[in-house]
């Protein structure tokens, strides 16, 4: 395939490879850890989804997570730490025609980037939201996150986590996200066909992927390596779609709670503002379109675009 919505590969070629920035590769990920899955799986769901890939953008803060937007071949943005959701809504506000998604790690989204998830779910901005937690800061060395889970380890509670930490579907859902999904690195399948939904999504949709960090988190915490994780989602996980999130824990426990959890209609936030304006000012208002990217059949082009 010779670019990315080119035809089908041949049995030689990587599937990935077509979505990828070949020449930064290989990515700083360390061995065993479970970012790459997921971006495997992402670029699944785009090829099942069929959406225009000129418009789809890519943007992330800071940390591992967040180096998938430089590694993927598409439009991206890679921000400040804490900051990819409202460079998103700007996007989306700009370019409501874009499919904005944001893609990344638990550290960046929900501590200091945690008041704007809540209220881009709130508000219902027409984002998809992927957050890969892997309960620690693991670029920039081991330190506790709002969802290390007690008593493991890190390099700022060196004799255990203690405080409370998140449920992050909790979180989503409880904020007013039409879309909330849980699932580990073990699910692949599931991570790609939850992936393709909230693409097709209209509104906040939000995907807790529960991810290794061999290298910090798991060393430190006497886990085992990315094979010992594998081995352990696929012990301790319980798939029940539908769950009450009130219900679902922090994803971190002797059971993991995995599934689809909240899968609802609400006005996005370009509805809601179309709707009062025009009331308001009849028509010398102008509404935005806030219509889902339209799907078509792959075809050619080039998109490694910055």
């Amino acid at each position: 395939m010779s670019d990315v919505q080119g035809s089908k590969p041949s049995s030689a070629t990587n599937p990935v490879d077509p979505f990828l920035r070949i020449d930064r590769m290989p990515s700083i990920w360390c061995p065993g850890c479970g970012i790459g899955t997921t971006v495997n799986c992402f670029t699944r769901a785009l090829i099942e989804c069929g959406l225009d890939l000129d418009k789809v953008a890519i943007v992330s803060g800071i940390g591992c997570t967040g180096r998938v937007a430089g590694y993927l071949n598409l439009d991206s943005f890679h921000t400040t730490h804490g900051r990819p959701i409202p460079f998103a809504t700007g996007l989306k506000l700009a370019n409501p025609e874009l499919k904005v998604v944001v893609y990344s790690g638990d550290g960046d989204l929900t501590a200091i980037g945690g008041n704007h998830l809540i209220h881009a779910a709130r508000r219902n901005v027409d984002l998809v939201v992927v957050c890969v937690n892997n309960h620690t800061y693991g670029m920039t060395g081991g330190q506790v996150t709002p969802t290390t889970p007690p008593p493991a380890i890190a390099s700022t509670t060196p004799y255990g986590a203690f405080e409370e930490p998140f449920s992050l579907p909790l979180l989503a859902d409880s904020c007013g996200a039409v879309y909330v999904a849980r699932w580990t690195t073990y699910h692949v399948r599931q991570i790609a066909k939850a992936m393709r939904e909230a693409l097709q999504k209209r509104g906040l949709s939000f995907i807790e992927i529960i991810s290794p960090c061999p290298t910090l988190y798991a060393r430190r915490n006497r886990l085992g390596d990315g094979l010992a994780a594998m081995k352990y989602y696929k012990q301790a996980s319980v798939i029940q779609n539908g769950a009450d999130t009130r219900q679902v824990g922090i994803g971190y426990q002797d059971k993991i709670i995995c599934g689809k959890f909240v899968d609802r209609e609400r006005e996005t936030w370009l509805e809601s503002y179309n709707k009062r304006h025009v009331a308001a000012l009849g028509s010398k208002f102008r509404p935005y379109p806030t219509g889902l990217p339209e799907v078509s059949e792959p075809a050619g082009g080039n998109h490694g675009h910055d």
